[in-house]
């Protein structure tokens, strides 16, 4: 490329699959770090006691499992609740003879067989109360256990419904209403690169505010099977957003990013991921939510800005999400940051330093220079009269 000559590119973007227009397929096939939903890529193994984490933390695993394994282990709750209760009731039963001599007082009225006292004990945790099984004042032990079946159930009850409320409440859920576009762009924006991205809240009359963020992840395998990964910030202008309409979020390519020496031929064979987070709290529940996603150097255009999608009417503002993910294109050197820098250093005009012919010699260098001449001032004498 000629030093003089400033080539300008654009790139081709797609609904579905935008990309630069690369011969190398390393980007394709490298493994995210982050995927676009927002989940980590990675499969954690040899845990020490990991079974014992996971019961320790019983309640934030249950939030985190899938509704029908949380479904299927709530009715195994209860059903083996009933089934151990029942079990308790008929032995009961059997020690005290009440299915041996039906005259007999017994502890548990009704209850003569496995069945019987399985819905007694049943009907009893949910308090059914359908009037035929009782209990009487002749067993103490049988008054025990129903207190501590209804102790047991109302702690059930408890954590049954506050972990369908947390799931229900789940900042994931909330995560997914606030999105990002599905590519980033790279344009100038006031003679500057910059590298950009759209958020946006797809609900409806709804408002957050929250702070931006943004870091560039690049992995370094070797050849004895190591990967060192290595994290850099980027600098974002105004990262704090009150989310009303979409957003376009702007990192200026300066000197102390770590793409200030990136061109588009560079950027085709880089292997960097950039992973963007917003995180805010909503005005609804006060829960603090935070939506990521991560951008591939396939998925940044080069030569491109995001189409505008707000328009003022008489009455409000209307924002088509159909436009959310629509690029144009823009005239963009190929050239890095720190080149483009340098050829705008170089392209200034040169301002001579202005020559005086007729220095005055007082503001000349001291050694030159002729001091200025005295001047003595004459008064007269005055006669003193005596």
């Amino acid at each position: 490329m000629n030093s003089g000559t400033v080539q300008y590119s654009g790139v081709k973007c797609s609904d579905e699959n935008p990309s630069v227009l690369t011969d190398d397929e390393y980007n394709s096939k490298k493994k995210r770090y982050v995927k676009k939903d927002g989940s980590c890529n990675m499969v954690v193994q040899h845990v020490p006691e990991e079974w014992l984490l996971w019961i320790t933390d019983i309640f934030t695993t249950l939030v985190e499992i899938r509704w029908r394994v949380m479904f299927l282990t709530f009715a195994l709750s209860y059903i083996l609740s009933w089934l151990f209760f029942g079990i308790l009731f008929w032995i009961i039963a059997l020690t005290h003879g009440d299915m041996k001599d039906p005259n007999k007082e017994p502890c548990v009225y009704e209850v003569r067989s496995f069945t019987a006292a399985f819905l007694f004990s049943l009907e009893t945790q949910t308090t059914i109360g359908y009037g035929f099984r009782g209990m009487s004042e002749n067993c103490m032990i049988a008054i025990i256990v129903v207190t501590i079946q209804d102790v047991i159930s109302v702690f059930i009850d408890t954590f049954v419904i506050g972990i369908a409320v947390a799931k229900m409440a789940s900042a994931r859920k909330r995560a997914q209403t606030v999105g990002f576009s599905n590519c980033a762009v790279l344009s100038l924006r006031d003679g500057h690169l910059c590298l950009s991205w759209r958020v946006g809240d797809f609900r409806r009359n709804h408002m957050v505010e929250g702070t931006a963020h943004a870091q560039l992840i690049r992995h370094l395998a070797h050849s004895t099977g190591k990967v060192n990964v290595t994290y850099k910030d980027l600098n974002i202008e105004e990262n704090n957003i009150i989310l009303a309409t979409p957003t376009t979020i702007v990192h200026k390519i300066s000197p102390g990013s770590p793409l200030y020496k990136v061109s588009l031929k560079h950027l085709r064979k880089e292997n960097f991921e950039l992973v963007v987070s917003f995180t805010y709290t909503d005005d609804c529940t006060g829960i603090l939510h935070q939506t990521r996603t991560s951008y591939t150097p396939s998925e940044i255009l080069w030569g491109q800005h995001f189409q505008e999608m707000i328009r003022v009417t008489r009455r409000n503002y209307r924002v088509d999400y159909a436009l959310f993910n629509h690029t144009v294109k823009v005239l963009v050197p190929e050239l890095s940051a720190e080149e483009c820098d340098l050829k705008m250093c170089s392209q200034q005009p040169k301002h001579k330093p202005l020559h005086i012919t007729n220095v005055p010699p007082f503001l000349q260098s001291p050694s030159k220079a002729t001091p200025p001449e005295r001047i003595y001032t004459h008064r007269p004498e005055t006669t003193l009269l005596q």
